[in-house]
């Protein structure tokens, strides 16, 4: 996927939502085992790279996830992350989205000219249920970042965030069900709950996926493929557009990119039902849809 930046690979389970980890599930399918950490090869200067014409494989404006497969602020990563913060030192035109379960350790990991942030990332941290939405969220709230999110997912309990919220701090919410090998239920009481505390302050809820086990009215549904899970949750209606992002995306100068040289995204094949669209960096036409949901 073209919004994936996996600047190393592998991870340390740490919390109730690694238990069962989608990426030591796949890894494990390709005999491979995910708790074994290294730095990627061809993939770790990913939004330096450029194509045969001289230009950025990345464009400007484009929103990048960061380490999917891993944990930015994993503590083996320790050694890389001064080399994948001057990456994102050097295109503060790109947007990215870090993630992660150690919010603890940000702190101690930041750039020594960070200040109180960079305008190009947007900081996450995963509450799988109440006890690591109270644990972080502080943490999250305590610390220097111009945007920041949080994110649900696995969605495996009942989570309350309203006095999070009414910090003003936070700019969206995204929520999704377990996928893959022993998923656990996500209740659609739960979402719905979840989505009225951010319309009632009006910050951006998305609802990504049902996960592979979803209840709804009582009732217990088994969906093992992604793309319906993503379409089941587009179709409930559950996602919100709250006040946007006021991304300050610059050149390498400093100056201000005018909004009509910024990346725009396009959707097509299963963008139409997809529940991340409101997220997503759209569409990059690589014809292989119907493989990246199975």
């Amino acid at each position: 996927m073209h919004d994936i930046w996996n600047p190393w690979h592998g991870c340390v389970k740490c919390s109730e939502g690694c238990e069962h980890c989608y990426m030591y599930f796949l890894d494990k399918q390709r005999e491979k085992n995910g708790a074994e950490i290294f730095r990627t090869k061809t993939a770790f200067d990913y939004p330096l790279q450029k194509s045969r014409s001289g230009a950025f494989k990345i464009q400007s404006g484009e929103l990048i996830r960061v380490c999917m497969t891993s944990d930015f602020f994993l503590e083996e990563a320790d050694e890389w992350r001064a080399d994948a913060w001057e990456i994102m030192r050097c295109r503060p035109d790109v947007k990215f989205f870090l993630l992660t379960k150690r919010p603890q350790r940000v702190q101690e990991c930041l750039p020594d000219d960070w200040g109180d942030g960079w305008e190009n990332v947007i900081f996450n941290v995963t509450c799988e249920n109440q006890r690591r939405a109270d644990e972080r969220i502080p943490i999250l709230l305590d610390l220097p970042f111009k945007h920041k999110g949080i994110m649900c997912a696995p969605f495996i309990g009942a989570v309350k965030i309203g006095k999070y919220l009414d910090s003003g701090q936070i700019e969206q919410v995204i929520c999704g069900g377990e996928n893959y090998d022993g998923s656990r239920p996500c209740d659609f009481e739960w979402v719905k709950a979840l989505r009225e505390e951010c319309v009632s302050r009006n910050i951006t809820f998305c609802f990504i996926e049902t996960g592979t086990v979803f209840i709804k009215d009582g009732r217990r549904y088994v969906l093992p493929k992604k793309q319906i899970q993503s379409e089941m949750a587009f179709k409930s209606g559950m996602n919100f557009s709250g006040k946007p992002i006021q991304w300050k995306l610059t050149d390498r100068f400093g100056n201000m990119i005018p909004e009509n040289e910024l990346y725009v995204p396009s959707y097509g094949g299963n963008c139409a039902m997809c529940g991340s669209r409101p997220i997503c960096n759209g569409c990059s036409n690589c014809g292989k849809c119907k493989s990246n949901f199975d």
